[in-house]
């Protein structure tokens, strides 16, 4: 059974800075893309991020490049979402997905499988 569990959320200020983490299990994590979604409040879900199987290839949207910063672990089958220079309209609840499972989520048809982590920027 694939499980994917994130933390790390928080409330922080503009300009602050967190890192998510997402452990994951009940798959072959080394070969697998990975990525990190979001949902802000009452918007659909967002692709932010993803990185490739083994973290030589990372792609972003373009409202968060140069801000964040993905990386995973193969060791520990955890990847990574460190967030820097934070603006509020990061605030969304994040959520990591298996690459396969991108498009289903971007088009409604199915829902994270991991509880996701609250992301919070205001002053």
């Amino acid at each position: 059974e694939v499980q994917l569990v994130e933390s790390g959320g928080g409330l922080v200020q503009p300009g602050g800075s967190l890192s998510l983490s997402c452990i994951t299990s009940g798959f072959e994590f080394t070969v697998t893309d990975m990525a990190w979604v979001r949902q802000a409040p009452g918007k659909g879900l967002e692709w932010v991020s993803d990185i490739n199987s083994r973290g030589t290839s990372t792609f972003y949207t373009d409202s968060v490049k140069g801000r964040f910063l993905v990386s995973r672990d193969n060791v520990k089958k955890t990847v990574y979402l460190h967030m820097t220079n934070l603006k509020t309209e990061d605030t969304a609840m994040y959520y990591c997905a298996t690459k396969f499972q991108l498009p289903g989520l971007l088009a409604g048809t199915m829902r994270p499988i991991g509880q996701g982590t609250q992301v919070t920027v205001s002053s």
